[in-house]
């Protein structure tokens, strides 16, 4: 129940971001999904603590030397 209430909690940031920042920057995300619907899409899957890790181990390959293309969450 905790790590549901969590997810949520990042589920709203990513939302908020999607809705307020995203379409001042532009897509500029390398893959797809992009960054932010993988995001929301893996603590929808995996809860807090798995979407956590997944996010930041897709951001981290998000950048030009890292790849690029299609990306789904893992089962």
């Amino acid at each position: 129940m905790v790590n549901n209430l969590i997810s949520k909690l990042f589920i709203l940031f990513i939302k908020v971001y999607q809705i307020t920042l995203s379409p001042f920057l532009g897509k500029q995300c390398r893959f797809t999904p992009s960054c932010s619907n993988y995001s929301e899409e893996s603590f929808r899957k995996h809860g807090s603590i798995k979407g956590v890790y997944l996010t930041l181990h897709r951001i981290v390959r998000c950048n030009p030397w890292g790849g690029s293309g299609f990306d789904p969450v893992p089962d």
